[in-house]
């Protein structure tokens, strides 16, 4: 009986439900000390005299430590994407003379309980000296970082063209906002030399690294281990300013260590997603033609730069031909310096934003001919395979008109618009999506044990997405076992293999193939474990996603009547796994298309920091979701995988805003769509 393509329930859901699973507040080594973090109180400010002496004379407070105390400790180092320009400008462990965003934090206290150290905490105060702050990007005098490409014959196409369409978009920064904040325990053996971190992360092999080059230590002097985590969303794949800081504090004062973020501090001081303005130009002949695109991007990176903040933007610009054979492209962005809390990778991380603004160009352009948006869509859609996109990115496999038909379909697009109701304006809409995923390489190790049963060491770790059940399913199909023979281990770089990481949705196409192949080998070898490095090219799933709202033009209220989601993933190794996959992205990109934002004042004071300022939906505001599969295995893998985590909160948000535009008659709205909003474009 073969298992990949069958929906299996999640065998990990037993623990979760029944209360075994293990967070990281859920762990409390013996002489366990807690953490709290002062934190700025401004945007941006100079420090003066930093008052510290009240809190050291609190009861129960063991340490206060500053930046003074911590000089020998360096900021995370920052990842550069190819050929982009990046600032020297890493996010220090604790600030010493300048404050750059509202909670960044100024000192750390540890205590013998939490409470006692939230509140010596408060008893720290520097003396501020209030300095201007920048919220806009695009008023910033100072950029983090650089990039510009261009790719065809960018001054031909736009001469050639009988149409330039020129708009500018707006995208708001959002809150990742797992369910479980984020988290670190650290303690030091003074015998072995052994550095234990606990960690609420996405993996445990990236964090390594990174506190190895912030503490100066050896890589194998530090062990990173991940108890159950809950969620992440991207916002837990780079190590923050409080975690280097626990493990040096862990260091200095020989007991374990432990920080439990709040749910004040995660609006705070998490990094946060999107944030990007965009003038966008797209070049198209009277036939429809799509010739060319050119576009500024001026992103919010925030006031300093974490591992991973120059990654989205890239990601953006060198998807913004997105799903069309459009032979020239050029692009420039700028990562604007603001008194914010750095941005990051948030699902999608630069796959929404380009999906986005090349998706809104192609409405814009069609309202422009006079042409059906999908028909236009259509005469432009990428057909052959391997596809080379003008800034050298190869898509690997693919079927975008059959995605694009299936969504219409599925959303009876035709039915709609023929549809006649009073007193009520109707919009429909469209959005294509490419996700780059995989790439790089995974690890993974399988043994036979005594009793039967196979144990695989992946390099790869869940949050939320069912590794267990997917990777089980695809050794009991190998060794021809049932999945419930096979343990998934991970999260631990002491016990496991090497690897790189959950992120970009490529753990089945990447560790998912890592596993197959240890297990292939296992089978073929006849031995006890087997182990195999597997590595692969970039993969690029696609497909189309398809809204159909009605706007009540009293009220500014918003109902979607029909949302279809198409995804092509590959191969589709548990189809019910992958359908909670779209249905948690579209969730979220309805969040950010309707109600999410985050938001702050002139002076850089963040006013979203809890959930009744910064709503998410609720399940009773989730719509109807008609969803589907496409599959065009990926010749990168043994798998034919590719990524499935990311296409609901690529492409629902641009298929909603396509729709509000189309209903609104061509006055274009940023999201959120909120009904205020809505009102005042009807008016």
């Amino acid at each position: 009986m073969s298992y990949v393509g069958r929906p299996l329930a999640r065998g990990e859901d037993e623990r979760f439900l029944s209360g075994r699973a293990r967070y990281l507040d859920d762990l409390h080594p013996d002489d366990l000390l807690h953490a709290a973090f002062a934190r700025s109180l401004l945007a941006h400010a100079r420090l003066g005299d930093l008052e510290v002496e009240a809190a050291r004379a609190q009861p129960g407070v063991v340490a206060v430590l500053t930046a003074a105390d911590l000089t020998d400790v360096l900021p995370p180092p920052v990842v550069e994407p190819p050929g982009m320009w990046v600032a020297d400008a890493g996010h220090p462990i604790l600030a010493a003379s300048t404050a750059r965003y509202a909670g960044e934090p100024i000192a750390l206290v540890v205590a013998e309980s939490r409470a006692l150290a939230e509140d010596a905490a408060e008893l720290v105060q520097p003396d501020y000296e209030p300095l201007q702050a920048v919220v806009d990007p695009r008023a910033a005098g100072e950029a983090l970082t650089r990039w510009e490409k261009s790719g065809g014959d960018v001054d031909r196409a736009f001469a050639e063209a009988d149409v330039v369409v020129a708009r500018s978009f707006a995208l708001p920064r959002l809150v990742a906002a797992p369910m479980e904040t984020r988290g670190a325990i650290a303690q030091h053996d003074p015998d072995g030399g052994l550095l234990t971190v606990w960690l609420s992360f996405q993996d445990p092999h990236r964090p390594l690294d990174q506190l190895a080059h912030c503490l100066g230590r050896p890589p194998e002097s530090i062990r990173v281990v991940l108890p159950d985590v809950g969620g992440a969303f991207g916002s837990k794949g780079a190590v923050g300013p409080e975690v280097v800081a626990v493990a040096a504090a862990a260091l200095r004062l020989g007991r374990p260590v432990k920080w439990a973020e709040d749910r004040l501090e995660n609006f705070l001081a998490a990094y946060q997603g999107r944030g990007l303005e965009a003038d966008v130009e797209l070049g198209v002949t009277r036939k429809g033609r799509l010739l060319g695109v050119r576009a500024r991007l001026y992103a919010d990176l925030g006031a300093y730069l974490i591992s991973t903040t120059a990654i989205p933007m890239h990601t953006a610009a060198m998807l913004i031909t997105g799903a069309y054979d459009i032979p020239a492209a050029e692009v420039a962005v700028v990562g604007a310096r603001t008194n914010k809390v750095p941005t990051g990778p948030y699902r999608g991380a630069g796959r929404p934003e380009a999906a986005y603004l090349i998706e809104r160009m192609v409405d814009e352009a069609a309202r422009e001919l006079g042409v059906d948006p999908v028909e236009l869509r259509r005469r432009n859609l990428v057909r052959a395979f391997p596809h080379e996109t003008p800034f050298g990115w190869t898509y690997d496999s693919g079927d975008y008109e059959r995605c694009l038909d299936r969504a219409v379909e599925l959303a009876e697009l035709d039915r709609f618009r023929t549809e006649k109701r009073p007193g009520r304006r109707l919009g429909l809409g469209v959005g294509m999506l490419i996700e780059r995923s995989g790439g790089n390489w995974e690890s993974a190790v399988a043994r036979r044990e005594p009793d039967g049963r196979v144990v695989v060491r992946t390099g790869s770790s869940p949050h939320g997405q069912g590794h267990e059940t997917t990777f089980a399913q695809i050794v009991a199909d190998e060794l021809g076992i049932e999945p419930t023979a096979v343990e998934i281990l991970w999260g631990d770089t002491e016990a496991g293999p090497a690897g790189v990481g959950t992120f970009g949705s490529r753990s089945t196409a990447m560790g998912g193939s890592a596993v197959l192949e240890a297990a292939r080998r296992l089978r073929e070898e006849g031995g006890m474990e087997a182990a195999a490095v597997f590595e692969s090219g970039l993969l690029f799933s696609s497909g189309c996603y398809a809204a159909v709202v009605e706007i009540d033009p009293e009220t500014g209220v918003l109902e979607i009547l029909r949302l279809a989601a198409v995804d092509d993933a590959g191969r589709i190794v548990n189809p019910l796994l992958a359908h909670g996959q779209v249905v948690g992205a579209t969730a979220q990109g309805l969040g950010q298309a309707l109600v999410e934002a985050v938001r702050h004042d002139e002076s850089g004071q963040p006013l979203t920091i809890s959930f009744v300022d910064y709503p998410l939906l609720t399940a009773w505001e989730m719509p109807e979701l008609r969803s589907a599969f496409v599959e065009t295995p990926s010749p990168l893998n043994p798998l034919g995988a590719k990524g499935v985590g990311e296409g609901g909160s690529i492409a629902a948000p641009v298929a909603i805003a396509n729709a509000v535009v189309d209903a609104l008659h061509g006055v274009s709205v940023d999201p959120p769509f909120t009904e205020a909003k809505l009102w005042e474009a009807l008016r």
